[in-house]
């Protein structure tokens, strides 16, 4: 019994385990076109899932397997939010993967395994768990991007996205076994411990760190490492390219989080260096290259490379502050995005994507509604007050201020100046430009309530968005204690 109560922590995730083996052999027998039933099993195992994350938290932080496995604030914070983002994903996807015959069983098995990955990637605290997690994520989603066998360009991104992927874990790995032989340990609190109290190898660690943030750049899109970003999301079906740039971006951050400030705060010298250039180049390549987009999916594409600029500006403050800021800033973006690609799938149909821009010329004279949504989320997205982005960019710009970086602040503002041209070019098209099809918008019940609340949460936690800012900040500072 003490053995069970003991292994709490992990029940989740052996719960999502043992749910994707049953949800493999249930759909074998279940012959509906529409997976219904395979969907709502999706769903309850999402929702079992968040209730065992609740019940089982507890104060304090809880190692498991030889300290290989961390249960902390944090982790249950960014877990719950994982589940929410996948599950909103679904629901966002359903119509248009049933449309163009991609909604099957072999779909959601692989979106509950890449959860998995994510969950363990959160709750990692060894480099070997870490990057078993980051694998079974990253394969997932490789085969998610090739799942729509029939298009070439779908098949040329997961081969671009799986051979640059291949390359980047191959950096990670070759930093952390630098890392390893300059410490003698795998366990990130050991190898803090190590490099601030023993004797390591300096010019071993610095390059197995230089390689770390290489691979870890790529996983979140940074330039110079972004060249599979556009490409990925252009190629893929909506609903992958909506998976790949939302919940994964937490676990991404979990991941920053773990290997940079838990176990290697006292690099912090010589990685907020490395990662102050990332930030700049990917702030500056990102809102510039966006402006010559006509395709959405590539524009918000290059805005993301320019949304994980600012996230990394919170990171390499280095201070408590900046680490909330940059938490709240991945919530942020994963809302907003979800909002984004929804409205893309909302807006298309059999045979057509609605993934140019043009294919929002006046949208507010086809729907009203639909069109106040994507204005929020674009304002949003622009950093525009009331909306909640304006609070995870200033937020994030405050505590790099706080640290000194007044330069790297003006350049920010500058950038994103740059980057509201974009989005608001799309508010101009939506309510000023007259529409291509008058054809009406169809959209499934479930859906149009949920882009109604995604819309209006960003506007929401925009006039209100101290008790998640707060959350983000005490969830960092105690999972940082040790």
């Amino acid at each position: 019994m003490n053995l069970l109560a003991s292994l709490s922590p992990i029940y989740a995730e052996f719960f999502l385990l043992v749910m994707v083996s049953v949800i493999l052999i249930a759909d074998l027998f279940i012959v509906n076109q529409a997976k219904t039933m395979t969907y709502l099993l999706v769903q309850a195992s999402l929702l079992g899932c968040s209730l065992i994350t609740v019940f089982t938290h507890q104060a304090g932080i809880a190692h498991l397997f030889n300290h290989m496995f961390v249960d902390d604030m944090m982790s249950d914070v960014l877990k719950l939010l994982t589940y929410l983002s996948v599950s909103m994903m679904l629901v966002y996807s359903r119509s248009y993967l049933l449309a163009r015959g991609l909604f099957t069983g072999e779909f959601m098995a692989l979106a509950l395994f890449a959860t998995l990955g994510m969950m363990v990637m959160i709750s990692a605290s060894n480099f070997l768990s870490l990057y078993l997690g980051l694998e079974l994520l990253a394969l997932s989603l490789y085969a998610m991007v090739a799942l729509q066998r029939d298009s070439a360009t779908a098949t040329e991104a997961a081969m671009k996205y799986f051979i640059l992927g291949a390359m980047a874990s191959g950096f990670l790995l070759y930093g952390m076994s630098m890392v390893y032989g300059a410490t003698g340990s795998l366990d990130i609190n050991r190898i803090s411990q190590v490099i601030q109290h023993g004797a390591p190898n300096q010019t071993l660690l610095v390059f197995g760190l230089v390689f770390i943030v290489s691979g870890l750049a790529f996983k979140l899109g940074a330039v110079p490492f972004h060249m599979w970003v556009p490409d990925v999301y252009h190629g893929a079906p909506t609903a992958m390219t909506m998976f790949i740039g939302t919940a994964p971006k937490l676990a991404a951050f979990a991941f920053v989080m773990r290997i940079l400030v838990e176990s290697m705060q006292p690099l912090m010298i010589h990685w907020s260096g490395m990662l102050m250039i990332l930030a700049v180049m990917s702030m500056a390549v990102g809102n510039i290259t966006a402006i010559a987009q006509t395709n959405l999916k590539r524009m918000f594409a290059y805005s993301t490379i320019a949304h994980m600029g600012f996230l990394l500006v919170g990171v390499m403050s280095g201070t408590i502050e900046g680490y909330g800021s940059a938490m709240f800033y991945a919530v942020v973006y994963v809302l907003m995005s979800l909002g984004g690609f929804g409205m893309i799938m909302l807006m298309s149909r059999e045979g057509f994507e609605a993934d140019n821009i043009n294919d929002f010329k006046g949208l507010n004279q086809r729907s009203p509604w639909l069109a106040f949504m994507m204005l929020l989320l674009m304002f949003s997205m622009a950093g525009v007050p009331p909306t909640v982005g304006f609070y995870a960019k200033f937020s994030v710009l405050n505590a790099a201020l706080q640290a000194g970086h007044i330069q790297l602040v003006i350049m920010a503002v500058l950038f994103s100046l740059i980057g509201a041209f974009y989005y608001l070019r799309i508010v101009k098209l939506i309510y000023f430009d007259a529409p291509e099809s008058h054809e009406k918008i169809y959209i499934q019940p479930d859906s149009s309530l949920l882009i109604s609340i995604n819309g209006l949460a960003v506007l929401a936690l925009g006039i209100l968005p101290g008790t998640l800012m707060s959350i983000c900040a005490v969830s960092v500072q105690q999972s940082l204690l040790h």
